[in-house]
């Protein structure tokens, strides 16, 4: 039977396709910082995958990073990648709770689409099909232009609250963002949640965004709503985390298992 695919571009995507592969990782705690993640990998290379930058990632890039640093009023001197996870940082310190810098990420995400657009997308695009097909849309969307920010990726199954399953999930393979960041905190408030909250309240389209942080994959599920209390909630700090490290060198008797930012 021939798949059944939406044309974008010139390309057509599949509306069906297989879920990422596993990576058999281990995650233990560090006997001189306990409570802290490392990664051990268990007869699999540690390479990160490769990705070609595409035509427009650079436009991509510096339009997000120009609205990141409208919000936050501050830029880094560093180029590029390095100079946008220098700014989120400072997107985090800056907010006085977590809820206030999610709700600075949900208006930098505002930002990047036109005015209206939003609006006609969750009033005339989001009821069709019991939604399923926004969250198909958004799916092969998010794929087309976030690699840039996320590493390669690809569109995959999942199952929906009523027991069916739908090509409206996205696999992140591994996050550059999470993994070049190094902090639970920055994952958490300036992109699961605020994006979770953007695509619900903004396009009308649920989200569960899954990282993983041991293996620094990540799987988005539109079409899903988020659990009221979500487990990422306890989650400890990455061992690499810079601001974890300099809360250890500056406070010792502070307990850093726990990020401030969670």
């Amino acid at each position: 039977m021939k798949a059944l695919g939406i044309v974008v571009g010139a390309a057509p995507l599949p509306l069906v396709c297989s879920s990422g592969r596993n990576h058999r990782f281990r995650v233990s705690s560090s006997s001189s910082s306990p409570g802290f993640k490392t990664v051990e990998q268990v007869g699999i290379a540690a390479a990160k995958p490769e990705y070609k930058p595409g035509v427009f990632d650079d436009m991509f890039l510096n339009l997000f990073r120009n609205k990141l640093v409208q919000e936050v009023g501050w830029d880094s001197k560093e180029p590029g990648y390095d100079g946008l996870i220098e700014v989120a940082h400072r997107l985090m310190m800056k907010g006085t709770s977590n809820s206030t810098t999610v709700e600075a990420a949900v208006r930098i995400l505002r930002s990047l689409f036109p005015p209206y657009l939003l609006e006609l997308y969750k009033m005339l695009i989001a009821p069709i099909g019991g939604g399923r097909i926004a969250a198909m849309m958004v799916a092969r969307v998010t794929v087309l232009t976030c690699q840039w920010l996320m590493g390669p990726s690809k569109v995959n199954s999942v199952d929906l609250p009523d027991g069916t399953s739908c090509s409206s999930g996205v696999y992140v393979e591994r996050c550059r963002y999470l993994e070049e960041s190094k902090c639970v905190g920055i994952c958490t408030n300036t992109c699961k949640f605020p994006t979770q909250t953007f695509f619900k309240d903004h396009m009308g389209v649920p989200l569960l965004m899954e990282p993983n942080f041991g293996d620094y994959s990540c799987q988005f599920k539109f079409g899903v709503l988020p659990p009221q209390d979500d487990a990422i909630l306890k989650e400890p700090c990455l061992e690499a985390c810079p601001n974890a490290s300099r809360r250890r060198m500056v406070a010792k008797n502070v307990d850093v298992t726990t990020c401030p930012k969670t």
